[in-house]
């Protein structure tokens, strides 16, 4: 009984299973965060395009 629960205490493959997952959650985090402040410059640059386009054509 104390060889399984020693074994138990030595194995780590658990403990690494969940830093990969915070490491994933970490890498998630960033790419939702820059996807979002992407999409909003791109959604700015697309409105500023639009008025460019709309005050062109009105002269």
């Amino acid at each position: 009984m104390s060889d399984v629960l020693s074994r138990f205490i030595k194995d780590e493959s658990g403990a690494t299973a969940i830093e990969y997952g915070l490491i994933a959650a970490l890498v998630s985090i960033a790419l939702i965060t820059g996807g979002q402040a992407l999409g909003n410059q791109l959604g700015a640059t697309f409105t500023n395009l639009k008025e460019r386009l709309a005050n062109a054509t009105s002269k």
